[in-house]
Formats: C-alpha cells, structure tokens, sequence
C-alpha cells in the first residue's frame, strides 16, 4: 500500500458511536486519510456530492443518501463503497455497478446475530420457555402442570429453511450439534452448495409438509411477499411451529387463522406486514406465538462491529486482495 488513500466516513456521529470500535477507527486511519461526516444527521445528496470529491474510499450506514448520477459525477476517483449495515439497495444504483465501483456491506456480521437469535426462538417455541417466565412473575409455579401443550426437544427433528443466504448458513452451523435433518427451499442456489451444510434441497411443499420447524430467511423482496398463505400453512404439521425472522413473508391473517385453529402448534414472529405491529392486531391476544419489535438483527455487541468489518474489507482492497463481502450486481436482485 503505497501512501494513504483517501477515506469519506458518512456516518452521523450518534450511529457512528453505535457501529464502531476505536481499534477499527485507529485501523483505518493506519493505511487512510479520514474524513468524517460533522453532523448528528445524514448528509444530504447535495453534501455527498461536495464531500465525495478526491475520495478513493466512502463508508456508510443506515440512512445514506443515495449514490445517483449526480453524486457519481463528483466521485472520479471513488473506487469502493463500503455500508456497514446489511441491504445496499436503498443507498446503491445500478451506475455505481456500470462504473466498477465495488460494493461491500457487513450482511455477514449481522448474519451471525440473526442466527443465535433464531436459534433461541426455535427452542423457546419447542420448550415454551417465555411462558414459563410469564408464569413465574405471575408466582405461579404450578403452570407447567397444566401448560395444555407437550415440550418437545431439538434434537433429531426437521428443519426446513426457506431461503439459503448469510443468515440460513450461519444457523445450520449452529443446528449441527443438535442432528436436526435440514431441508432446504431456494430456488437459486445450486445443489452442491449445500452439500457442505448437510442439507437437501426440496420444494417448498416437501418442505412445508414434513418439517417440525420451518424457519424462514428468504429476502425480503416483492416476489417473496405473502410467499407463505393459507395454501401453504395447511400443508403444515399440526405440531409444527413456524419462525419469521426476515421479512412480510408471511399472509399475517392466514397465520391468525392457522394459530386459531391449531393447523400448526405455534410461530414466532420478528417482522410483520406493518411496522410497527399494530395495537389493534390479533396476534397479541394469541397464546401459541410469541412476538418480538424486530430485534432479531445485530445485537448491541455486534453492531459496534459493524464498521470493523467494512475496514477490514477497505485494508484487504487497497492492499490488492480480495474484499471479502462483495456484493454483485448480477445476485443484488435476489438479496433483501
């Protein structure tokens, strides 16, 4: 790396201190010249504009301004993008892709929390553990003898994962220990990408039928909205429980009809159709779900790794290697 290049940091100063580390920050000033957003705010298009010029590097967060034409024309030395959050399409265009701009985001590191987050839905729904909780604060001990439902174990059960990204990956790594058979429904990865997972790739209605989880990560795109209705919550086991982690992937008054009536066992639910959850949703007064705010994503440890994983990806570029979460515009369509 022959003198330092020269790095934009857009992030605002509060989410800044939320996504960073000091060691990452003292990381990139070691090989960059770093500029930093002066704001409690975004920057606006016009700002980007003004700041990007001579800038070999830019790092971004939630909330970016969009890279349009009219910010890309003041970025001729811009070589890489950096987002240190999960889904660029908010903030990324398709002429950064036409300029060969890389683009890397930290969707890996968030991917790893989402999945211990998964992981403990799974097993809270299997042993009702919330319930006893509730039933505890409530001093009353004798609720597990009338719990009304049996408590089943992980181990040696199906698992069926809709959608095989960062986040579907990292769970089947967790799972292992617990020899679950993992069946797997994505229409774009390819069968032998799953062979190093242990996995068997099946329709989503061999999915749906004979899995006691099934756990959805499929992106949470418009193709992919309302995937799982009415239809497919039949073909469900009536033991089975279902895990939403990703997206509005689920026909919510389907899923109220399905819990109502006992077609499966229960669901634990991240994301809904409407954010947030309504105060007027039948959902709350249900006792076979359990809900969270959409808190399945980065937890307060790992978001301050945020910005380390981007660094790292800018050190690996402008040393000559490979970053190592490019993201590609001919996959960006499949990912949220």
């Amino acid at each position: 790396m022959s003198g330092k290049v020269k790095v934009l940091v857009t992030i605002p100063k509060e989410l800044y201190k939320l996504v960073s580390r000091v060691e990452d920050e003292e990381k990139l000033k070691s090989f960059a010249e770093v500029t930093f957003n002066p704001y409690d705010r975004n920057l606006n298009e016009e700002e980007l504009s003004n700041f990007i010029v001579d800038v070999d590097g830019c790092i971004t967060s939630w909330g970016s301004p969009k890279f349009t034409e009219a910010v890309l024309k003041n970025a001729e030395k811009l070589k890489i993008i950096g987002h240190a959050a999960g889904s660029v399409k908010p903030y990324v265009t398709e002429e950064v892709f036409k300029r060969r701009i890389v683009v890397v985001n930290a969707a890996s590191t968030i991917a790893k929390s989402v999945a211990e987050f998964t992981l403990a839905m799974i097993l809270n729904c299997l042993r009702g553990i919330p319930k006893y909780i509730e039933a505890m604060r409530a001093k009353d001990w004798d609720y597990k003898n009338r719990r009304g439902i049996e408590t089943l174990d992980l181990r040696g059960k199906v698992v069926g994962i809709v959608g095989f990204g960062k986040v579907a990956r990292e769970l089947v790594q967790l799972l292992k220990s617990f020899e679950v058979n993992i069946l797997v429904y994505d229409p774009f990865v390819e069968l032998e990408q799953l062979v190093a997972y242990n996995a068997r790739k099946v329709s989503l209605n061999e999915l749906l039928s004979v899995s006691d989880i099934v756990t959805l990560h499929a992106a949470s795109t418009s193709e992919n909205y309302h995937m799982i209705g009415e239809k497919e919550l039949r073909l469900m086991k009536s033991s089975a429980y279902i895990i939403n982690t990703a997206g509005p992937l689920i026909d919510e008054n389907a899923l109220v009809k399905a819990l109502k009536e006992r077609w499966i066992a229960g669901a634990a639910l991240d994301r809904f159709d409407e954010e947030p959850l309504q105060k007027g949703s039948v959902l709350y007064e249900l006792n076979n779900v359990f809900l969270t705010p959409h808190v399945a994503g980065p937890s307060d440890e790992r978001r301050k790794m945020l910005f380390g994983t981007i660094v790292e990806d800018f050190r690996r570029f402008f040393s000559g290697e490979k970053p190592i979460n490019e993201v590609h515009y001919e996959k960006l369509k499949f990912l949220a």
